[in-house]
């Protein structure tokens, strides 16, 4: 395999997360069901926005959250998503280089606005997400930069961004290349939506092994085997997969590759205030260990060590200093 320039790039939705208060009245009333995720279009979003709180604005996504984690923990990230030339646009792009992640991609002149997320985020952390999609599913094969695919030693892909046809396309091309590259190809299956949706699918990419590392949380990962037990659905798809990653909230979270498995205790945190982009951090603190060589429990501690950090203040953006706080994980 030749060198690569960076560790990992991640492709998926560039939206922008607008973050506010919420209590459980106000989800009851607007009909929202708490920790959730729905779809909505451009006039839901605005109508909604207006209902919320004062709140704050950070730029998000699975995927762009990811490549934040990797460049926070000292790793180089790159990112693939599509904007609009808009305010909101702009301000993704800015904010995302700012945070050390190369995000070439063109903004798309498609008279559809920048995505973005409206999440509340209830008094025990819990965050139910209210999503327009705008010109992130968009994403034309066209835009991918195929030399920065292959430049990458991995690529990471959001289960999410499978949803619209225009992006898919984009993502089987990208993991064409990839393979053809030698490159690694990891795949998150994002939320259990994705799954009832697209279950045929992903099960088409895993059993055609075009997925070497594959993350799921403890929901997602029964879901897509079909039965509700951890350890069975961990036996129906750990041979199909190099890597399995499974996510399990305060309870941990375990890795298999071939015959070996290892577990982590979650990391001990004072409050749980968000729990946005928990699972993107996780990924991002796995991958930053994978692409360092790193063993399978290291590779799990550093994910618990970022997830811990995100899920304690507001927004899925470290704000501690996660290679402190990785100390000595981090050396091969």
């Amino acid at each position: 395999m030749t060198a690569t320039r960076l560790d990992v790039l991640t492709i998926g939705n560039a939206i922008v997360d607008v973050i506010a208060d919420a209590t459980d009245d106000f989800l009851e009333a607007e009909g929202l069901t708490k920790g959730s995720m729905r779809l909505v279009d451009a006039e839901e979003a605005e109508r909604l926005y207006a209902h919320m709180q004062r709140a704050r604005e950070v730029s998000g996504g699975c995927a762009g959250n990811t490549a934040v984690g990797i460049a926070a923990l000292g790793g180089k990230a790159g990112f693939v998503g599509q904007v609009a030339d808009d305010q909101l646009g702009a301000f993704y792009r800015h904010d995302l280089t700012a945070a050390g992640v190369e995000f070439t991609t063109p903004s798309g002149a498609i008279g559809v606005p920048t995505a973005r997320s409206m999440i509340l985020v209830t008094p025990d952390g819990h965050r139910t997400m209210n999503t327009f999609l705008g010109a992130a599913q968009h994403l034309p094969a066209s835009a991918l930069d195929e030399q920065q695919i292959r430049d990458a030693q991995a690529i990471y892909l959001e289960g999410y961004l499978w949803d619209p046809e225009t992006p898919r396309y984009a993502m089987i091309r990208a993991i064409e290349v990839a393979r053809e590259a030698g490159r690694k190809v990891a795949f998150s299956l994002s939320d259990t939506f994705c799954i009832e949706r697209h279950r045929d699918g992903f099960n088409a990419l895993i059993d055609g092994g075009k997925i070497d590392l594959l993350f799921a949380n403890q929901a997602e990962i029964e879901m897509l085997a079909g039965v509700p037990h951890l350890d069975s659905a961990i036996e129906a798809v750990r041979g199909k997969v190099e890597t399995l990653v499974v996510t399990r909230g305060e309870h941990g979270a375990l890795a298999t590759r071939g015959s070996e498995r290892a577990e982590v205790a979650a990391e001990h945190v004072d409050q749980v205030v968000d729990t946005t982009g928990a699972g993107d951090l996780f990924a991002a603190g796995f991958l930053a260990g994978y692409t360092r060589g790193l063993s399978l429990e290291r590779s799990l501690k550093l994910g618990a060590i970022a997830a811990a950090e995100v899920i304690q203040h507001y927004g899925a953006r470290p704000e501690a200093n996660l290679r402190a706080l990785a100390g000595d994980l981090l050396t091969a």
